[in-house]
């Protein structure tokens, strides 16, 4: 049996089409797996980091508005059609996974016009459907969606609940092993900042201004995101990282408290481990739709980026460190939001296409 993946431009769409694979492949390890994305994309070290065989292809990042751009990256898309033709010639796929993001498109349309036996499915994981995956969606066998809401943008007959795939390794987070990693203390609580598979400028600068304060009321372990590194003072409480692959998990087991841009993937993660969170979304972007609908179930902060001040983050995480019972009020509606066999239910609608043959679905 052999599959190709494709998404990427951002970690978010990466990494539940990683979770599911991984389950898949130790249900049935004779898969082969091609993961096709681009090729400045940070897909392309988390894809290696798990030994899946990556090829880069021409994307054009598809805008709704004028800009010249639009012009040289349709180039590229035809030129990513044509490369994404010859994959899949190679390669002869049984089975293709769209995770979302501008690189699937191609070799999605190449699959669907030329190599129409071969099997199509996309996932849409944010609350606000994603342009790639409606270009996408005609062409798709079937779509899986993150949450109920979802179910009304795509076709009925072709759409299907499973919530948002994980990565299973989250769940094995030491909290001794992260004292350990990241030379923390028993004397503060701990908070995890994430900026983001691509980082976040205005977010790791916002933090840098707030550390005198943050520093005085807890310890911090910041993810920033690749070459977003920025200049800041040292200072024993402070531990920036660009990454943070196996190490991740065992971070979160030692987080107190969460302050997180509002990617689906990550807000996945946070409600599997039940996580009292932050969210400061990207502005004019989707996250906004994202954190609009965690904050309605009652499961999560959220604050704008563009009037919130160092003060006033200092302030807030002060009262959350402070406020034993809100946390736990919030760690509790945040459990609630996404099914835990998400994972499981996404492999069922694989192998359901498959006639059944890749694994024994009697076994799930």
């Amino acid at each position: 049996m052999k599959i190709i993946l494709t998404g990427g431009g951002t970690l978010g769409s990466v990494s539940p089409i990683i979770a599911a694979i991984q389950e898949l492949q130790a249900q049935n390890s004779r898969i082969e797996i091609l993961w096709v994305g681009t090729k400045k994309g940070p897909e392309n070290n988390l894809v290696s980091y798990y030994n899946f065989t990556y090829k880069q292809i021409p994307a054009g990042k598809l805008r709704r508005y004028f800009s010249f751009q639009n012009l040289t990256d349709a180039i590229k898309i035809l030129l990513g059609l044509i490369k994404s033709c010859w994959l899949i010639f190679k390669f002869k796929p049984d089975i293709i996974i769209g995770a979302g993001g501008f690189v699937q498109v191609p070799i999605i349309y190449a699959t669907g016009l030329f190599f129409k036996k071969t099997k199509i499915i996309i996932h849409q994981q944010d609350v606000k459907k994603g342009l790639a995956n409606s270009l996408c969606a005609k062409l798709a066998d079937k779509i899986t969606v993150s949450i109920k809401k979802s179910l009304s943008d795509f076709p009925k007959d072709k759409t299907v609940l499973t919530g948002n795939p994980y990565r299973s390794d989250i769940l094995a987070g030491d909290i001794n092993k992260a004292f350990k990693i990241f030379n923390l203390t028993l004397d503060l609580p701990t908070v995890l900042i994430l900026g983001g598979g691509i980082g976040a400028l205005s977010l790791n600068r916002l933090i840098v201004k707030s550390l005198n304060k943050l520093t005085k009321l807890c310890q911090i372990i910041h993810v920033a995101g690749k070459n977003k590194l920025i200049d800041h003072p040292l200072n024993p409480n402070y531990h920036i990282y660009e990454f943070l692959t196996d190490k991740l998990k065992h971070a979160y087991a030692a987080a107190d408290l969460v302050i997180s841009r509002a990617g689906f993937s990550t807000l996945t993660e946070l409600s599997v481990l039940a996580k009292p969170a932050i969210l400061i979304p990207m502005p004019d972007s989707h996250q906004e739709q994202n954190a609009e609908f965690f904050a309605e179930q009652k499961a999560v902060i959220v604050l704008q980026q563009k009037t919130l001040t160092p003060d006033n983050l200092a302030k807030i995480v002060n009262n959350l460190l402070s406020n034993r019972e809100l946390r736990f009020e919030l760690s509790n509606s945040i459990s609630k939001i996404m099914p835990a066999d998400a994972t499981e239910r996404f492999i069922k609608e694989i192998a359901g296409m498959m006639d059944g043959n890749i694994i024994n679905i009697k076994n799930w």
